[in-house]
């Protein structure tokens, strides 16, 4: 259905510092304040029943916002009347002014700073002394230093721009060999680090989740992350494409393919729907007896409601927007997040979504399809479920935006396509983060190891790396020197094996 949507359309492109006119007419649309909400329960919105209203393409409001009386007796509506509605002032963008002479290991380091690494050093060696002693001792192996360390990080991270699943491949003959990165570290050392690889070297008497070996760097993270960045109003709750490298499943036989282990953790985050930033990430584990695994949970709208509310929870009392998608639309959640300031624009699904407390009518499609264009709503105090037709049935339930503000949907033959604002909104944010994927989501990490707290880990280095493009174009440095997110790896791997001086930012 999400796929449907987009190829619906929407004008204009949208920039890393920037918004496109179909955004920024959503953005002013909301009524995150207290406007509408008062305006509603005036009117008689805070009844606790549905009441309905359907709308013709030819339709149009009042410059006043006011909704034109009822063509029919059996339409029936809320008079809303005329209201400032004010937009929240947020300034977007970076935290902290990074000099023009900022190298890519700066912009890096803002994430996965030295104290950090320097961890991962103690971490490792400490696993290492300990692996020894119960198992034999090995006489190759040598304490690995902070240098080392970024070497070898660079290492696999440069697998993200040769998209080259065995990063053992460098020191080969082949197409992916690289003898100026070969040289810095012999593949026998790389594969010693390798083994012993640790950001948690052991279990704490206390710890009982799954991802221990790897949460502390995921918390890290966190907090640099929501330290380095103010994210835009508008944000969007989704699992980013961490698929299989598509070159990799091109030339791979199906017996390599059924070989592979699926991965047993699903990744979820929130991100800023202006510039593609990712705000917050959240690692479910597949399998677990925990509080948050799938045998304490009913059902998958359970498991997406609590997804949900644990990429939410630092954002109550902002007034965001939050997009979703039919997994974690539903009326239960959208009601929790409007008393925490959080408002929601949601695409519904009576197949995926949690439909508790929505008319049936309106989930069931009419036997005559309507006009193109043609829409239904039905509202229960600020929430409007809304039924817009164009070559299909689509739903969105929503409380940031006002029913009687309408948009358009641009398309290249069929032209403007009347709609409510919610949709041209959804659309809008939906198109640019699907753009953001097919952009970025080629550049993670290619290296797929065994254990799930390592694969978590590396895909949460990939983001820290995107992120970190996206504060170097957003900075001064971008315009002395303009790398391409491709460009960019390729001089963060080089810096952190040592073949490229960084500048000091202090």
């Amino acid at each position: 259905m999400l796929a449907r949507l987009r190829s619906a359309g929407c004008k204009g492109s949208l920039h890393a510092q920037g918004c496109t006119a179909a955004q920024r007419r959503a953005f002013t649309g909301a009524f995150v304040l207290a406007g509408f909400t008062e305006n509603r329960q005036e009117a008689g919105g805070g009844s606790n029943r549905w009441r309905e209203r359907w709308y013709l393409p030819s339709e149009n409001y009042t410059q006043s916002g006011e909704m034109p009386a009822p063509t029919s007796p059996s339409c029936t509506t809320d008079a809303i009347s005329s209201q400032t509605l004010r937009q929240a002032q947020v300034l977007i963008g970076p935290t902290r002014k990074m000099p023009p002479s900022a190298s890519a290991v700066d912009f890096f380091q803002l994430f996965v700073p030295d104290n950090v690494l320097k961890n991962m050093v103690v971490q490792t060696n400490m696993y290492a002394k300990k692996f020894q002693e119960r198992f034999g001792s090995d006489g190759a192996w040598v304490e690995v230093t902070l240098t080392e360390m970024k070497a070898f990080l660079g290492y696999m991270i440069s697998t993200s721009i040769s998209h080259c699943e065995s990063v053992l491949s460098i020191w080969s003959g082949g197409f992916y060999s690289n003898r100026s990165l070969a040289l810095v570290m012999s593949q026998a050392r790389f594969e010693k680090i390798l083994k012993y690889f640790h950001v948690v070297a052991f279990r704490s008497s206390q710890t009982t989740h799954g991802l221990y070996k790897v949460q502390p760097f995921l918390d890290s993270l966190q907090s640099s992350f929501d330290s380095a960045f103010r994210p835009s109003q508008t944000q969007v709750l989704h699992e980013p494409l961490i698929d299989e490298d598509p070159v990799f499943i091109a030339t791979c036989t199906e017996r390599e393919l059924r070989k592979r282990k699926k991965r047993k953790f699903s990744l979820w985050v929130r991100q800023c729907s202006s510039t593609g930033f990712i705000i917050q990430i959240y690692v479910h584990l597949k399998e677990g007896g925990g509080p948050d695994g799938l045998d304490a949970l009913k059902n998958k709208p359970q498991l997406h409601s609590m997804v949900a509310r644990s990429l939410c929870r630092n954002a109550a009392g902002k007034n965001y927007i939050i997009f979703t998608g039919p997994s974690i639309t539903s009326l239960t959640l959208f009601e929790e997040f409007e008393k925490q300031g959080i408002y929601c624009c949601g695409l519904l699904s009576a197949r995926k979504s949690d439909c508790t407390g929505l008319p049936l009518s309106m989930l069931t499609n009419p036997t005559t399809p309507p006009a193109r264009g043609q829409y239904q709503i039905k509202m229960k105090g600020n929430t409007s479920l809304i039924c817009w037709y164009n070559k299909g049935h689509f739903r969105f339930l929503t409380n940031a935006y006002s029913p009687v503000q309408q948009g358009v949907i641009i398309k290249r033959k069929s032209g403007e396509i009347p709609c409510p604002l919610a949709v041209e909104a959804f659309a809008a944010h939906l198109s640019y983060i699907c753009r953001y994927d097919d952009k970025y989501s080629k550049y993670f990490i290619s290296h797929k190891p065994n254990k799930t707290w390592q694969q978590v880990f590396w895909f949460a280095i990939s983001i820290a790396i995107n992120n970190a493009y996206i504060l170097y174009k957003m900075s001064d440095a971008y315009h002395v020197k303009r790398y391409s997110r491709a460009q960019f790896g390729e001089r963060l791997v080089r810096e952190l094996l040592g073949l490229e001086d960084a500048s000091p930012t202090h």
